[in-house]
């Protein structure tokens, strides 16, 4: 197939790097840094540059870019998809992309499906991006309600095929809902972390848990900002329920209290171990 890549970011160049590694599709990227379409020609991340001439000629179009920029994309060339070619964002967040651009590929003869490809780095940019970013890793799919099956189970192939471990088919409020958790809350308390006066004194005091909890504070926060924003509705509650809960080890802590400390230590073992 020909795959065009739109944005080769972290994201978008090590799909493009990966689907040249475990397959023999065609790859053509386009980015507005032009630097970062050189050195993915120049890697063989990338067959060729993605123009609007080649855009009728892909057999599947993946977005990598900012959400808002994901439905401004597909909305500016609609027109110019093939009959038959899946359209896939792998924006972070789902709603806010899905919402628009559904209504945009209403009656049109391609097919949309919402994507997001669950892993990352704290780097951002093609110098960071690798063929083994997703094996593994999951690849969320969030498609429209009238997606034949035969074209779900393709793309469920696809992504197997160019290095994704599992793929998993969700609602795009289902996918915020728990980003909004495992992805976005983890983010927004390393950024706070890491602002704690001891963490300029870290070296020689700190081990693991430090590297742990810190590294994603390394992290892009134009990007950030606008994935916070859009999903701001579920957050917000996810944070309140942090807060919540770091209340109670306070309270345990400020009264001393060794037997409601320990219950708060077990039950937050416990449920890691059931994870397991």
């Amino acid at each position: 197939m020909n795959v065009g890549i739109v944005g080769l970011g972290l994201i978008g160049g090590s799909l493009a790097k990966s689907i040249k590694k475990h397959s023999e599709h065609t790859v053509w990227g386009f980015d507005i840094d032009s630097d970062a379409v050189t050195q993915a020609l120049m890697c063989g991340a990338i067959d060729e540059t993605l123009t609007d001439a080649l855009l009728p000629q892909c057999d599947v179009v993946l977005v990598a870019l900012y959400p808002g920029a994901c439905v401004r994309y597909i909305e500016t060339h609609a027109e110019a998809f093939a009959p038959g070619a899946w359209v896939i964002d792998c924006a972070g967040v789902k709603r806010s992309v899905y919402g628009p651009v559904s209504k945009i590929a209403e009656g049109r003869g391609w097919t949309y499906i919402g994507g997001h490809p669950m892993a990352g780095r704290e780097y951002s940019g093609f110098r960071h991006a690798t063929g083994t970013l997703f094996e593994r890793a999951s690849m969320i799919l969030t498609p429209m309600p009238d997606v034949d099956i035969e074209t779900l189970e393709a793309a469920k192939a696809f992504f197997l095929e160019t290095g994704f471990k599992t793929v998993r088919i969700t609602t795009p409020e289902e996918h915020d809902r728990m980003i909004s958790y495992t992805s976005q809350l983890a983010h927004i308390v390393s950024s706070a972390y890491i602002k704690n006066p001891c963490s300029a004194q870290h070296k020689d005091f700190s081990a693991g848990s430090f590297q742990d909890m810190t590294r994603v504070a390394r992290l892009n926060e134009t990007m950030w900002t606008e994935l916070f924003l859009d999903n701001a509705d579920l957050l917000v509650p996810s944070i309140d329920d942090l807060i919540l809960r770091l209340t109670q080890y306070r309270h345990a802590l400020a009264e001393e209290d060794a037997d409601e400390l320990r219950e708060l230590l077990k039950e937050g073992r416990i449920m890691r171990e059931n994870l397991d």
